[in-house]
């Protein structure tokens, strides 16, 4: 009997990561589950009534220890699967936000991902194969107004995918970057984004939907995908229009109904 295929989804508590969980577990993978939360323990139960393989990880992978944790769990056993989808993102002018709110969203978006893809690119390289998934955004392309730092560590991620790929193309080994745009999740309320136009949009995409099609595209071995036509439309338009167009598009989207605290918007 073939061993079951082992899946790691990281921000598996709600949303996209939830929803790629899902997917391995019909596609009949064991599977390791990993947030920051205590709602990870409930997603573990809910898995292990449906007859799921699951082990959850309670972690926060913007720290070393976070990510060493995760994989103190995978231990010596093959990863086929890893899918790198947390995140953080954080609302609001950039100069309204304090170090300790752009520090979180550097450290699990860029520290903790390369980290998480370093110790996964190595392991995947000693046993021959693997796949990985990186939840990136179509947010990378564009200079995030009232997004500042979350837009440039998806430029980041992005842009990380797209070259590990290139140096692993010779190896069984590929990684897909999955972009979407704005997704019907608890992102917008943790990032604190409900008072602003993207937040209150409600033709946001389905998490289910974002999530089979990044799945599909990693069993396929592509090299990306931007999941829905507008976003498709807007990442091809997003190589024609200049920067300052952008950022003032991006703008309206994302800026709150209240932004300088201090009352003084001219900087803004």
């Amino acid at each position: 009997m073939t061993a079951a295929k082992l899946a790691v989804i990281t921000g598996a508590s709600t949303g996209i990561g939830l929803e790629l969980a899902r997917c391995a577990v019909a596609d009949g993978c064991e599977i390791i589950i990993c947030a920051d939360e205590d709602a990870i323990a409930a997603v573990e139960a809910d898995f292990r009534t449906q007859g799921a393989t699951v082990t959850a990880v309670q972690a926060d992978l913007g720290t070393p220890e976070g990510v060493a944790s995760l994989f103190d769990a995978i231990g010596a056993r093959q990863v086929d699967y890893m899918m790198a989808n947390a995140g953080r993102g954080r609302g609001d002018a950039f100069l309204n936000q304090s170090e300790a709110e752009f520090d979180e969203v550097l450290r699990v978006n860029i520290i903790g991902t390369t980290d998480l893809l370093h110790r996964t690119v190595r392991k995947m390289r000693q046993q021959g194969n693997g796949r990985i998934l990186i939840t990136g955004s179509i947010a990378g392309w564009i200079p995030g107004s009232y997004h500042a730092v979350y837009n440039a560590t998806k430029a980041y991620v992005d842009l990380l995918s797209w070259a590990i790929r290139n140096e692993v193309n010779d190896t069984d080994i590929s990684v897909t970057c999955l972009m979407p745009g704005a997704t019907d999740t608890m992102f917008f309320d943790r990032a604190e984004m409900l008072d602003t136009p993207v937040g209150q949009d409600d033709t946001k995409a389905d998490p289910a939907d974002v999530a089979r099609e990044g799945y599909d595209a990693m069993l396929d071995g592509r090299s990306g995908v931007t999941t829905g036509f507008m976003n498709k439309v807007q990442s091809v338009v997003s190589g024609l229009i200049p920067d300052s167009v952008l950022a003032a598009m991006h703008r309206k989207m994302a800026k709150p109904d209240s932004t300088m605290d201090d009352g003084d918007k001219t900087n803004v």
